[in-house]
């Protein structure tokens, strides 16, 4: 008997060795999670097996955080294992940044100047209430190179629950986004426009940094067109994609034959369109009002080619941003944020990988778009809320406005066009028209393409502070934050990118977390429950098998 049960539990060894020497050399996971969360999509493990050497990743979740955000940092290294699993040389690290008490201040200051903004945490523990600062990021380090990684997705109006859910959802697309920063090898080129007025560099700066690490930058400048029409083109035809920011003078004929033929031979295309002729500056210069006018760009049938028109009108929206407006002179000086109708905050419907997860976006005196029928795809990605109006022009635009309540009957019109994708086989507009000038080697029918018109320059128009750019989306008057800039950067990845990582934001994360009112009424109940069962079961198990014993042996 006893060699058989020898034999038995050395074969039972033996077969535990065997099965870990195998598994070293196999490694296999299970993802059972109804979401698939933990199964990579394809694109992201074609950007991670681009690595040759280490890649290492610094979380900087670690130490005492809230629940909350150690739900964040499981489900963060839970990826970052998908992602080694997939590619060895990559590695991680869970740091506390600010483990050295001593030196706190300094370090925030030193995060914050890298430009790692905390979040500000509201903690409440044993009934006491504290504040908490965390930092909700990671650092992807290749070489010399470093990509900084958000890891915290905030929403207006979110909550605890939605900022997990939203954040997790995006953790995939924010590490492999950062890997294929790290990894590129040849940028795509993207031509900012000038020659019509639009904006100047300064007020593109945040959004030509941001993308500056995934291509490369340089202007095209249409004036050139009167002169050497067939140069401007060739140099056009250099880049893959043409941003045209806001501009204010008429586009000629010649400049639109260029473009359109840029375009029908595959440039990608980002138009930030004003129809109408109104800024903040005039109110203010203006003595608190002014005349909002059409602006005449002679774009009219150049979109109307591709299914759409910009109407010269503005767009009323009771979903507002604010403005901040002085009361009072001197030191007894006051700003007031105050709402303002033609600012309308628009809030995505996460129907597409370009608008999925994104912050609302900012728009100022934007003008409604008609989505017209035709051979096109056109994907509406940011439309005004349901209480919004059209308000024609010319129209007085007065700060007495404010002190107005709006008649909320009168907005009805609702989900207006702001920003549409057309995609499709594109054709000239001057197919079977008289041409306005001769180019080499034109095409009237194209191959499939897609452009983004947004009926707004100022989305892509970041403040200034003392002459430097701030950050897009952010405003210095309210001190809030918008998804300006991570929606110009998803438009341009979308119409770039052809690796469809961009898809990745479409995937549909939920995790379920603990029902915080519940856990509060019903503290008591489950202490009771997890401390005293087990001893109560012990106690039962012990008295049982004591008296089975006596009873054997008393036989």
């Amino acid at each position: 008997m006893k060699s058989t049960f020898f034999i038995s539990l050395l074969k039972a060894i033996v077969g535990v060795i065997v099965i870990n020497l195998i598994a070293g050399f196999i490694y296999t996971r299970f993802d059972l999670t109804e979401d698939q969360r933990y199964t990579l999509s394809q694109p992201s493990i074609d950007v991670v097996q681009k690595f040759d050497s280490p890649v290492i990743v610094d979380v900087l979740l670690d130490g005492n955080i809230p629940p909350e955000f150690s739900k964040l940092k499981t489900e963060t290294v839970q990826l970052l294992e998908s992602f080694a699993s997939k590619n060895g040389n990559i590695k991680y690290n869970l740091v506390n940044p600010l483990e050295n008490e001593s030196q706190t201040q300094q370090t925030i200051a030193e995060l914050q100047s890298l430009g790692l903004q905390p979040a500000n945490v509201t903690v409440e523990e044993n009934g006491k209430v504290s504040q908490e600062l965390i930092f909700p990021w990671a650092m992807v380090n290749y070489g010399d190179n470093t990509v900084k990684v958000p890891l915290l997705k905030n929403k207006l109006g979110s909550t605890a629950e939605d900022r997990i859910n939203n954040s997790v959802q995006q953790l995939e697309y924010a590490f492999a986004d950062a890997f294929t920063k790290l990894s590129i090898t040849e940028k795509k080129s993207i031509a900012v426009i000038k020659g019509n007025g639009e904006l100047d560099d300064i007020y593109l700066a945040d959004y030509l940094t941001t993308i500056r690490d995934y291509y490369n930058i340089g202007a095209i400048t249409l004036d050139s067109v009167a002169t050497n029409p067939q140069k401007a083109l060739d140099q056009l035809k250099g880049f893959d994609l043409a941003l045209v920011a806001k501009p204010t003078q008429a586009f000629s004929d010649e400049e639109k034959y260029v473009l359109d033929q840029f375009m029908v031979q595959g440039g990608k295309s980002i138009w930030l369109i004003d129809q109408v002729a109104m800024e903040m500056d005039s109110i203010y210069s203006g003595d608190g009002s002014a005349i909002a006018i059409p602006r005449d760009l002679n774009l009219k049938d150049f979109f109307f080619q591709y299914g759409l028109r910009i109407n010269p009108a503005l767009v009323n929206d009771l979903y507002f941003t604010q403005i901040v407006l002085a009361t009072g002179e001197g030191n007894d000086s006051q700003y007031n944020p105050l709402p303002w109708y033609y600012n309308p905050m628009v809030f995505s419907r996460n129907d597409h990988p370009i608008n999925t997860n994104i912050e609302a976006v900012r728009y100022q005196f934007t003008s409604p778009m008609e989505v017209l029928e035709n051979g096109y795809e056109k994907t509406v990605l940011l439309r005004s809320s349901p209480l919004s109006k059209i308000d024609g022009i010319p129209r007085e635009i007065s700060l007495d406005i404010l002190n107005n309540p709006p008649d909320r009957e009168s907005y009805t019109d609702g989900n207006l066009p702001l920003a549409v994708l057309i995609e499709g086989d594109f054709t000239s507009m001057y197919k079977s028209r008289i041409k306005p000038l001769e180019l080499q080697n034109t095409m009237e029918q194209g191959a499939p393409n897609k452009m983004i018109v947004i009926s707004d320059g100022d989305v892509i128009k970041n403040q200034l502070r003392n002459g430097r750019p701030l950050e897009l989306g952010y405003d210095k008057w309210t001190n809030s934050f918008y998804g300006n800039k991570e929606f110009l950067v998803n438009c341009t990845n979308y119409l770039l990118d052809n690796t469809g990582l961009i898809n990745i934001r479409n995937r549909k994360v939920s995790i379920p977390l603990l029902d915080t009112t519940k856990i509060v009424e019903q503290k008591t109940k489950w202490q009771v429950i997890n401390i005293g069962l087990p001893v109560i079961l012990t106690l039962v198990l012990g008295i049982f098998f004591n008296y089975m014993r006596k009873r054997k042996f008393a036989s």
